[in-house]
């Protein structure tokens, strides 16, 4: 096997402003894995707020590759995973662009597409719609912005909160769309007393879930909310890998993960099973992220209550094809062959 990287600029399609900050461009480092005349693609989008940069994926790819040229198969992700966990423990996302390479590549080889590989099957009804989020803004820019989403077929909203004026966003969105899914993310942004307060007041709009309404460094204020919240909590910030699962299972209703946390394909599958083994739902989420990467997550839908896979679609232009959407359904039953990203 031969491993190869690129780092791209992405422009967003419009500023993406959560709780910590705004984003205007965002960068990906996209892995292409060649073996047997195939080439298997993944990405990293890496976050500073768990650690990592553009520049320690570049840094440690040669180390991840070194560990992929020296298998013995591609499908042998099990045991590469793990000296992959060996070199890079802290760098998730970089382990991720090389894991979901080696799935699309295995698919690519066998002429299956990724879900089969994972014993699933193309059942549109076992997929949940991905959200489309809409970053904080001016109340009437996130009123025009959701009803832009809606308008376009997106079943269900993701609103970014963490301000002094959170329920009356939701207001304003409600008013114009009454018939949508809405879900809210504070991204950190809530003290525990204000959380339940404001989980009372949305539940009043028809709010689906809270995601991460307190700092995932107060895991005592995220159980206070669970405990007193009307409406489902899901953990973000909270829940990084499997491991985590034992201790947020009695602090929230769902686990959220993420590729560029858990470290790829192979170790999500597991945080996924000990979710449901501790009786929690589970919805995968993104980062800003190329289809090289989004792809991979989409994948695991059938095996998901809710997915938040909006990476691509908030970008102005992505220079890789992914999973064909439609109204917020990936149709997976058009992939022939591993993920079904390619270079556009």
């Amino acid at each position: 096997m031969n491993a190869g990287f690129e780092t791209v600029e992405l422009t967003l399609d419009v500023p993406f402003t959560i709780s910590r900050g705004t984003t205007a461009t965002t960068e990906n480092v996209v892995v292409a894995i060649d073996h047997d005349g195939e080439t298997g693609y993944g990405a990293a989008a890496p976050s500073r707020h768990y650690g990592e940069t553009t520049g320690t994926v570049e840094a440690l790819l040669p180390e991840l590759f070194e560990v992929v040229e020296n298998a013995e198969s591609p499908h042998a992700r099990r045991g590469i995973h793990d000296e992959m966990l060996a070199v890079a423990r802290d760098n998730p996302a970089a382990r991720a662009a090389v894991d979901i390479a080696l799935w699309d590549l295995a698919g690519k080889l066998l002429d299956q597409p990724v879900y089969r590989l994972l014993g699933l099957a193309d059942d549109p009804e076992a997929c949940p719609p991905t959200s489309f989020t809409i970053g904080l803004d001016e109340t009437a820019a996130m009123k025009r912005r959701a009803r832009e989403a809606a308008r376009a077929g997106y079943p269900v909203l993701k609103v970014k909160l963490g301000t002094d004026r959170d329920l009356r966003i939701i207001e304003a969105i409600r008013a114009v769309e009454p018939d949508v899914d809405i879900r809210v993310d504070a991204n950190e942004a809530w003290t525990p007393k204000e959380a339940v307060r404001k989980c009372q007041e949305l539940a009043d709009y028809g709010v689906e879930f809270v995601e991460q309404p307190v700092p995932a460094e107060n895991p005592e204020g995220l159980r206070h909310v669970y405990e007193r919240s009307p409406l489902p909590i899901a953990a973000d910030e909270s829940c990084l890998t499997a491991a985590d699962i034992p201790a947020i299972a009695d602090r929230c209703d769902i686990a959220n993960l993420k590729l560029m946390k858990t470290g790829g394909t192979t170790p999500a599958v597991e945080l996924i099973h000990a979710a449901r083994a501790h009786g929690l739902e589970v919805m995968c989420g993104c980062m800003l992220e190329t289809n090289a990467a989004i792809a991979g997550g989409a994948h695991l839908l059938p095996l998901l209550d809710y997915a938040d896979l909006d990476g691509s679609l908030l970008l102005e232009a992505d220079p890789y094809g992914g999973v064909p959407i439609s109204q917020g359904r990936f149709d997976l039953g058009v992939v022939d062959a591993g993920t079904g990203a390619l270079p556009r």
